[in-house]
């Protein structure tokens, strides 16, 4: 195959995406303790801009010193520091030609570790289903959040945006809202995690309020020229198999208001992103996302065959398509898509996984393999 469509140009906010192959953001855990990017981030995403990749979104930011935080090791955008930090690990990569988007996200009751606080916070005093994930660091239970009071939405709301102008400092080319998996903005849209009676709560149109908010609340502060775009799943990392209560009708409405809002594209994932979402015959996320958003659309989930992406992309389904386990174990993708060299499969115990218990060295050797 020709791969006319993966290997197409297209452009979001002014900026010219040379394929349509993103990195998708994945939890590393390799950050230093307190937040700051390092050399081992660097080439890690430089591999992945080296390898073709049109795009990179980073791993999930933390966003302020206070509730944020998801993970140990996870780097932030909290303090100028970490701003500081950042900006050799983006020019790294664009010096490789590829745009880089800071993912920034608040984990909120979905927390499995805090560097400045043993709370959690959620829209609701639940907590989320399932266990933490062992592999990044946590054990048992989640434990029951704080249920977010006036102040503490103002105060997030704040925080998104302080972190998005840290962002455009350190030289990102833009910023994805995590709206996604399971995290705290995902929290307020699933109606078992929010039982608020304030207007936050209730109608879909309460839960994607602070969503919402939060997309002009940083439009304003970053400009017109700078990328802003949102993630969303119905899928969750602690509630894999959920599904919006009112299936595509629901997917309309919210996908309706995000493309009335202020973002330049939506970055949809689902356990296939090929695969029908709401039932037999029913669209895809990212089609529903096209469809009812209008804007440029991002696609994720077990498109790592390039003849299953170029179908999605020749449909119409989407605009440009993300790969997580694909381009861990394939960081060259692109480049080798182009030459018709053969796909490694991802292997969870061989492939590079986050540890930080790995020593930097370690690290380092496995990415220059």
């Amino acid at each position: 195959m020709q791969f006319d469509k993966l290997f197409s140009n297209t452009e979001i906010k002014g900026k010219t995406m040379k394929n349509r192959y993103v990195v998708a953001p994945m939890t590393r855990i390799s950050a230093e303790a307190d937040g700051r990017a390092n050399k081992t981030m660097e080439k890690y995403y430089e591999r992945y801009a080296k390898g073709g990749f049109s795009t990179i979104i980073s791993e999930g930011i933390y966003i302020d010193q206070s509730y944020s935080q998801g993970y140990k090791n996870q780097p932030g955008l909290a303090t100028d520091a970490q701003k500081e930090a950042w900006k050799s690990v983006v020019e790294s990569s664009q010096k490789q030609g590829a745009h880089f988007i800071a993912q920034l996200m608040h984990a909120g009751g979905q927390s499995q570790y805090n560097a400045f606080t043993d709370e959690t916070i959620a829209p609701s005093d639940i907590p989320p289903k399932g266990e933490q994930l062992g592999f990044y660091g946590g054990s048992g239970p989640f434990q029951k959040p704080k249920a977010m009071t006036d102040e503490d939405i103002h105060q997030v709301k704040e925080a998104f945006v302080q972190s998005a102008e840290r962002a455009k400092d350190a030289g990102f080319d833009g910023v994805e809202i995590h709206g996604a998996n399971g995290y705290l903005l995902d929290q307020f849209l699933t109606d078992y995690l929010n039982n608020r009676e304030d207007q936050y709560g209730g109608s879909v149109v309460n839960r994607l309020r602070l969503i919402l908010e939060i997309i002009e609340d940083v439009r304003n502060a970053v400009g017109q020229d700078f990328i802003v775009g949102i993630r969303i799943s119905q899928i969750k990392v602690a509630d894999p198999e959920h599904k919006w209560a009112g299936g595509e009708e629901e997917a309309a409405q919210i996908f309706s208001a995000l493309g009335e809002a202020s973002l330049d594209y939506i970055h949809v994932t689902d356990g296939d992103g090929a695969a029908p979402s709401f039932g037999e015959n029913s669209r895809t996320l990212a089609k529903a996302a096209k469809d009812f958003g209008k804007l440029p659309v991002i696609a994720n989930g077990k498109l790592t065959d390039p003849e299953k992406a170029e179908k999605v992309l020749a449909e119409n389904e989407a605009d440009l398509i993300s790969l997580g386990t694909g381009a861990l174990a394939n960081p060259d993708m692109p480049n080798k898509v182009q030459q018709g060299k053969e796909i490694e499969e991802f292997d969870f115990q061989n492939t590079l996984l986050p540890q930080a218990e790995v020593k930097e060295h370690e690290i380092e050797k496995e990415l220059v393999k």
